[in-house]
């Protein structure tokens, strides 16, 4: 009796042996294959942060053209109103230097209204009374569009009750040219903080 029990033992591990050889197998696989598919998903997310680079950049140009053909002088002549001009927006994005991560979005209203937001505030760290903030973003371009454009006002939006600029909401920009220097400067701000 025992030599059959020993037998049917045998018999059970073998075919538990069988059993985990092939859970083993499809593991691997299963392993091998996630492994792809995280490849893929790299190289989608870098082909996705590539075309939003170059939408970006392509609605950079056109925007430029918009607006030119939009006030040229043939435009005053005719006297449109700024109805014409509601509902507009143009938006840019700016990304890391790898392109990898978008950090900012800009958005021009109805060729009036600024909006910066700044993706995660909190790491980027932007503050009222950086160095970095005055230097380049306030003297390089709002104090010289204030300059020319009185009325311009600015107000912040700060990240959860810290001095984290969030949000940065600019009103009565009247010029596609003041807001490429905008662009311009943030892009710059942006690259001081890598």
């Amino acid at each position: 009796m025992n030599t059959m029990g020993s037998i049917d033992n045998e018999k059970e591990t073998e075919k538990l042996t069988k059993i985990l050889s092939v859970l083993r197998s499809i593991y691997h696989k299963k392993q091998e294959q996630l492994e792809e598919l995280q490849l893929e998903i790299k190289e989608l997310h870098e082909i996705i942060n590539h075309l939003n680079s170059v939408i970006s950049n392509q609605s950079f140009t056109s925007a430029d053209e918009i607006y030119s053909k939009l006030l040229s002088e043939d435009y005053f002549k005719d006297g449109i109103s700024e109805e014409k001009f509601k509902g507009t927006n143009i938006k840019r994005k700016i990304f890391s230097a790898d392109e990898k991560d978008l950090l900012c979005v800009l958005n021009f209203y109805d060729f009036k209204r600024l909006e910066i937001k700044f993706i995660d505030p909190d790491m980027r760290s932007i503050k009222e009374t950086s160095e970095d903030f005055i230097s380049i973003f306030l003297k390089g371009a709002l104090i010289k569009i204030k300059e020319r454009y009185p009325n311009l006002s600015v107000n912040y939006s700060f990240y959860k009750n810290t001095d984290k600029i969030e949000y940065i909401h600019i009103s009565n920009l009247n010029s596609i040219k003041d807001y490429d220097l905008i662009t311009e400067k943030i892009r710059e701000l942006l690259a001081s903080q890598d």
